[in-house]
């Protein structure tokens, strides 16, 4: 009887360890494709659900900042950007959206300092780098005249 109880409870535990992990991938393609059908608001509240499930899923937060972004909410674009490069410092893209939002606020050092990051790490996004590093050439210049 013990034997079929343990059986039982493995079975049981597979079950939702597997429903857990499938649901969360899920949310995320769901997410995706209507992020793609720029229904914003729906692939929001599927991004959340799936950081609900797993909160290190930087590609949900990646797509979060993408939202607000296009929302104009640049607080909780930062906010998501933020989370996803605690957790994937290396992800070019959110890299990338960071020194866009630094060089909008003027703050020339931070844009340095991601660029000098974005450099190690860049694949395909490389020539995004070249023209920020080069509009803040551009704007350096004159504030040193002031």
């Amino acid at each position: 009887m013990k034997k079929i109880l343990r059986f039982t409870l493995l079975l049981y535990l597979l079950c939702n360890i597997f429903n857990f992990s499938f649901g969360n991938e899920n949310f995320f393609s769901r997410g995706l494709e209507l992020f793609k059908d720029k229904k914003y608001d729906d692939a929001r509240f599927m991004f959340e659900r799936s950081i609900v499930f797993n909160p290190k899923d930087s590609n949900s937060y990646l797509y979060l900042a993408k939202i607000y972004n296009i929302e104009e909410d640049k607080k909780k674009e930062e906010r998501n950007l933020e989370a996803t490069l605690l957790i994937e410092p290396n992800n070019e893209e959110a890299i990338l959206m960071s020194m866009k939002i630094a060089l909008e606020k003027s703050n020339y050092s931070k844009v340095k300092d991601l660029s000098n990051s974005f450099i190690i790490v860049c694949k395909k996004l490389c020539d995004e780098n070249k023209d920020i590093l080069e509009s803040l050439s551009n704007i350096e210049p004159k504030n040193n005249d002031s």
